[in-house]
């Protein structure tokens, strides 16, 4: 299972930018989701969050301005980031919680990170 983070770019403060998080490889069964940033010198923090469900979470910052989705079939999640701040910036990285069955027929779950794609806001 890999997935690819995408969408990242260099915006002006009060811009948008929407992020995509998409798993290929082998057919999994998608739990949840989560996207992260990582500033330079600062420790990576939880952004947002959505379980297969779609109960969402969201960290204090963002309120109001970010919205996790994710599409139907459950296996790509999406990052629309709106009135974006200087203080956004960062690396953005999805991960995701999987099983599926292997050739044995058991269950395997396990969780995965994408590489992430740079946020850039300027002022």
């Amino acid at each position: 299972v890999q997935l690819q983070a995408s969408g990242g770019g260099l915006v002006q403060a009060g811009g948008s930018l929407r992020l995509s998080c998409a798993a290929s490889g082998r057919t999994v069964s998608i739990s949840d989701m989560g996207w992260f940033r990582q500033a330079p010198g600062k420790q990576r923090e939880l952004v947002a969050s959505i379980t297969s469900g779609g109960t969402t979470n969201y960290a204090d910052s963002v309120k109001g301005r970010f919205t996790i989705s994710r599409d139907d079939a459950g296996n790509t999640g999406y990052l629309q980031m709106n009135n974006l701040k200087p203080e956004d910036t960062a690396v953005y990285l999805c991960n995701a919680d999987y099983r599926y069955k292997n050739d044995g027929g058991e269950w395997v779950v396990g969780r995965e990170w994408g590489r992430g794609t740079q946020v850039t806001v300027s002022s």
